[in-house]
């Protein structure tokens, strides 16, 4: 498994134990009920999406047969999206107690994230069409394929003779 999808896993999970921690603080002092927004946040985006990155990052490649379109920004989009949700969940904390900062932390965190969700589906939709060449080069062994399969076994005949495997 590559590092970032491990990442992606693991994120997930400090995530869901954040999330959950703040549900039951919400739970144990209803006052704190003002901070669900930090709270559906960290466990939509931060274990739910990021359990989905993780796991697409390592399942995908091996659906299609090809490998990820550019590793290294899958790095990228894992720096994203964690900093991106620290600052959106600070934001929305923020909102609370300086209307005026909190939010531009939160929009700050969400361009981040936002921004590490379009890398992921540009990563995601270069990796299901493959590298060009290898799609290319598939294209004309179909059509070759194709091609074979309309002469019938008169192709495999005539390689046959030509290659002396017709001889006794």
């Amino acid at each position: 498994m590559t590092w970032f999808a491990k990442a992606f896993l693991k994120a997930s999970l400090a995530w869901l134990a954040f999330g959950v921690s703040v549900g039951v603080a919400m739970a144990a002092h209803p006052v704190w009920t003002v901070y669900r927004l930090a709270h559906v946040h960290t466990m939509l985006l931060g274990f739910v999406a990021m359990m989905i990155f993780g796991v697409a990052y390592h399942v995908i490649p091996r659906f299609v047969g090809f490998p990820l379109h550019r590793p290294a920004l899958a790095g990228a989009h894992w720096w994203l999206a964690n900093v991106g949700l620290v600052l959106m969940a600070g934001g929305f904390v923020a909102r609370v107690l300086a209307p005026t900062v909190g939010t531009v932390v939160l929009a700050t965190g969400g361009a981040l994230s936002a921004l590490g969700a379009y890398l992921f589906v540009y990563l995601m939709w270069r990796t299901i069409d493959g590298p060009a060449q290898m799609s290319a080069a598939a294209a004309r062994a179909a059509r070759a394929v194709e091609r074979g399969a309309t002469r019938g076994s008169r192709t495999l005949t005539v390689v046959a003779v030509r290659s002396g495997a017709g001889k006794g």
